[in-house]
């Protein structure tokens, strides 16, 4: 594996640095023996990975590191009847649910992971999620393991679902457990499973006489430290009838807890918390819509009741209201709303990786449990404790079960950093033990805690844990430095290591104090861009999508660039690991916005170029599709033999092998007149009153797509508007801003701020066209020049969708008998966010499909060579399958033009600008139509 790769799986979700010695990504079962078979000769160490969304350290290792989720990912069986499916470890739990799904079934637990969470994982960890009051947690749902040990045994292990445990194989293990727990037998009955969220050590009761010799019991929650799971069957749940969901408000947390022991007398399925901590997380990274009206109260209990029937379900609820001492309550009949309001749980967990002192907060101290009957007395105690070591807390999660989860803005940069850190864990672990409770509750030990086990159990319990391992890895080769002879809870934290990046940067990084280290160190691991969000409407990381490589996911990216800062890579800024790891980010900016931490990895891959080849020669693409914009202006004086000369196959191919273009690509026509001679030809019937407003005319659009800006002018004066373009022609710099030449872009763009400077004194707005130009104008522009005329450059830039919908004079046109495909820009998705097009859009009465996803164009990205597998694989996520099952009448809507050269290319479907759509509803459309247009985007 490259230096990338490994960079790539040095940490998890957790604070933790651990560099690999190699990564493997085995087939099937055999190709895992044959691994161990040679990490044993080798004595190298093992660690098993599913989607390393560990946040305890569980998944990073010293040596070997197995990633399960890149080919051993499948449901092998799913048997409705018996309610069962086998799985390969690397499945991820969303996939397996959504085949449970097909038959009406599920499996049970669920945790906030769970569109990339892998079951391996979840068996490792012994994971919960939300609904393990109504589920239970892993161990509850697993029915059989097959598992390898490091001596190269395999067994299987049944547990006691179905019927008397049993072991079949490893004859050797089975014979020492034996011994083992027969000497234990007092510990084991009286240390263990005292409370259902008791996660911490290893779940030694399980092999008591009494519950069967249950081995399969054990190695749910052993972390990977005592054997490898290569295949589980599961048990699968039928879905109660009916659900409702009540919301209970309290005045604080503490009071939220003590309401929980008489919840639970109404069976809930879930009792999940949260306070006003992270709904003002929520708010302020999402946007004040984003939160549904909560009931009165500082702190908040979700609690789902579901039953055979809706009237016994409502009779639980009202009985619950009346009962649950709430200073205010709402009874949740309206399924979206229910969803709506479990999306602050699910999208807080995410974003609770700021703490409300504005500082990054980090996990470390995150699932600890009590019993559910002193939960209120613990949160209040755990909040003293927060505030005597001065950090500041968000806490959330299973209140229902004890659990609570919390991000601490724990100071790990400081020079004291690592030892207050160790000092607030030693406190934490003391309090909840105080209290009964466990470390852990589902994340597991990891190296996290595992160094703060005999703080929770007796010396003969670290002694039974001990002979436990031996039995099973007796070499000690599997997961070592966790739970058995733990690693120190603060060796190896990655975020003390990070040094500030703050000199000759190109950008600004204002969201981070203008470090660039910090900036990169945004990324906590917990791996949203490995999930599949674009069926609602994420974008989020088409690349890894594409390859299923963790190097081209964000995370991957950023580990590698953290690798680069902390001088673990040489070359620094040139490392070939760094941009083999950037080569295939397509800076969608899909991480701005749907990373729950913020991450902008295309500002990152932009500085990297811009460091890297600063004062030394490019690659050809950077000059050629870098410059586009410049090449342009030059075509423009004879666009019909520039078009001419690019339709010979002998003078085609060579030149496009000089701008370093993919010879598959086809090459857009340069219009024959450009929109802006067009605008300024046709002075003379332009509209002289109105609102005014600027056209920001694009390069794209005014070489290439000059008919765009003619239907928006054309709206735009139906609207009631005048339309105006600037003296010269501006760019937004985007071509030289991609590919990481950003002193030009800061020239280019402070040039356009001086064309639109007048326009800015009279506060007239400016209406973007293209969706990537118009982000710059809101976004990057202000990262590279840092002025009061950028800032207002940027807030007075508009998209047509936001500048119609606000303007309350405007009636949308009938576009009732129109079904539209709609692919978002990307950067109209990150930086604009595309809800003002979709109002617009319903308003008309259109019928809207929405597609997820990048086109998979992304600009000069799928053009160059190299790229043009990976751009066609993208596209096939979203927009070539939605091609293919559209109508012919069916209107394809990208404002993009890359994203409408995707669709032409590859699935010879125009696509329209959602001003051209518009335009078409016009009173005088049919008469006009055709009669302006000077050119084709084909």
């Amino acid at each position: 594996m490259s230096s990338a790769h490994r960079a790539a799986y040095s940490s998890d979700a957790s604070l933790y640095r651990v560099a690999p010695r190699a990564i493997v990504r085995p087939r099937d079962t055999e190709e895992v023996a044959a691994t161990v078979e040679v990490c044993r000769e080798l004595e190298m160490p093992v660690t098993a990975r599913g989607a390393g969304t560990s946040v305890a350290g569980n998944a990073v290792g010293a040596g070997v590191v197995i990633d399960f989720s890149r080919h051993m990912n499948r449901v092998l069986d799913l048997d409705a009847e018996a309610r069962r499916a086998r799985v390969q470890p690397g499945t991820v739990h969303a996939t397996l649910q959504a085949a449970a799904q097909e038959v009406r079934l599920r499996f049970g637990p669920d945790p906030s992971t769970h569109t990339r969470c892998t079951i391996g994982g979840m068996i490792g960890n012994n994971a919960c999620g939300s609904r393990t009051l109504g589920y239970g947690r892993t161990v509850d749902n697993v029915e059989e393991l097959d598992a390898l040990t490091m001596r190269g045994e395999r067994f299987a292990a049944s547990t006691r679902l179905l019927g008397p445990p049993g072991v079949t194989g490893a004859a050797r293990v089975t014979d020492e457990l034996r011994r083992v727990i027969g000497a234990h037998l007092a510990v084991a009955r009286t240390e263990f499973a005292t409370f259902g969220r008791q996660v911490s050590g290893y779940a030694v009761d399980n092999l008591l006489p009494e519950r069967g010799f249950d081995v399969g019991g054990l190695l749910v929650g052993s972390e990977g430290t005592l054997a490898i799971v290569t295949e589980a069957t599961v048990r699968l749940v039928a879905d109660p009838a009916h659900r409702l969901l009540v919301v209970l408000g309290y005045a604080d947390f503490g009071a939220a807890g003590d309401a929980v022991p008489t919840i639970l007398t109404f069976g809930p399925t879930a009792c999940e918390g949260i306070d006003a901590r992270i709904v003002e997380v929520v708010t302020s990274r999402r946007g004040p819509g984003s939160v549904p009206p909560l009931p009165n109260g500082r702190a908040w209990l979700f609690v789902e009741l579901s039953g055979d029937t809706e009237e016994s379900v409502r009779e639980r609820a009202a009985g619950l209201v009346a009962a649950c001492a709430a200073i205010d309550a709402a009874v949740v009949h309206d399924t979206r709303l229910a969803a709506s309001l479990w999306r602050i749980r699910e999208d807080g967990a995410g974003l609770a990786g700021r703490a409300p002192s504005g500082l990054p907060a980090y996990a470390g101290w995150e699932d600890a449990a009590v019993p559910p009957a002193r939960i209120g007395d613990y949160l209040r105690s755990f909040d003293e404790l927060v505030r005597a070591h001065g950090l500041t807390a968000m806490p959330y999660g299973h209140l229902g079960d004890g659990c609570v989860h919390v991000r601490l803005d724990f100071p790990l940069t400081a020079t004291d950093g690592t030892r207050r850190f160790r000092e607030f864990l030693v406190a934490a672990a003391d309090l909840v033990v105080g209290f009964g409770g466990s470390l852990s509750g589902e994340h597991g030990d990891g190296r996290a805690r595992g160094e703060l086990l005999p703080r929770m159990y007796s010396p003969a319990a670290i002694g039974l844990f001990g002979a436990v391992k031996a039995a099973f890895d007796p070499d000690g080769l599997l997961n070592p430095g966790v739970m058995v002879d733990p690693d120190p809870m603060d060796a190896g934290i990655r975020v003390a290591g990070a040094r500030p990046v703050r000199e000759r940067l190109a950008l600004a990084y204002h969201g981070d104090n203008g470090d660039f280290g910090a900036a990169v160190h945004r990324c906590t691991g917990v791996g949203k861009c490995r999930a599949d969000s674009t069926a609602s409407g994420g974008v989020m990381c088409p690349s890894y999508l594409a390859t299923r490589d963790e190097k081209d996911s964000t995370r991957g990216r950023a580990r590698v660039l953290q690798e680069m800062l902390d001088g673990e890579l040489a070359d620094g800024w040139r490392s070939e690991a760094v941009h083999d790891a950037l080569d295939l980010c397509l800076s969608c900016k899909g991480c701005a916005s749907d990373c729950p931490t913020g991450i902008d990895m295309a500002a990152y891959k932009s500085e990297v170029l811009h460091q890297s080849y600063r004062g030394r020669m490019r690659p050809r693409s950077h000059y050629a599709l870098g410059w586009l914009p410049r090449w342009s202006r030059l075509a423009a004086s004879a666009p019909r033999l520039v078009n001419r000369m690019m339709g010979v196959r002998a003078l085609r191919r060579p030149a496009l092998w000089l701008a370093g273009v993919d010879s598959r690509r086809s090459l857009p026509a340069f219009a024959d007149q450009t929109f802006r001679k067009w605008f300024v030809a046709n002075a003379g019937q332009r509209r002289t009153e109105g609102r005014p407003v600027v056209l920001f005319v694009d390069s794209f659009t005014d070489h290439f797509a000059p008919q765009v800006a003619m239907d928006m002018v054309r709206v735009l004066e139906a609207a009631g508007y005048r339309p105006r373009i600037t003296e010269r022609a501006t760019c937004c710099a985007l071509t030289w801003i991609t590919t990481g030449q950003l002193d030009a872009a800061r020239r280019i763009l402070g040039r356009t701020l001086d064309q639109l400077g007048p326009a800015l004194a009279e506060g007239t707005p400016i209406v973007g066209i293209e969706p990537s130009c118009t982000g710059v104008l809101r976004g990057d522009l202000v990262e590279l020049i840092d002025t009061d005329d950028s800032r207002k450059l940027a807030a007075a830039t508009v998209t047509l969708a936001e500048l119609l919908t606000r303007d309350e004079s405007w009636q949308a046109p009938s576009l009732r008998d129109v079904r539209v495909i709609a692919q978002p820009h990307c950067h109209h998705h990150a930086v604009m966010g595309w809800q003002a097009d979709e109002r617009l859009l319903a308003d008309a009465g259109a019928e809207l499909v929405r597609l997820g996803g990048c086109c998979g164009l992304a600009g000069n990205f799928g053009v160059e060579i190299g790229h043009y597998e990976v751009s066609t694989a993208v596209a096939a996520n979203q927009l070539l399958p939605a091609l293919e099952a559209a109508g012919a009448q069916d209107v394809l809507l990208a404002d993009g033009f890359s994203c409408r050269t995707q669709a032409a290319d590859l699935a010879d479907r125009d696509g329209v600008h959602l001003a051209q759509l518009l335009a078409r509803r016009l009173p005088d459309a049919a008469s006009r139509a055709g009669v302006e247009s000077t050119g084709s985007e084909r």
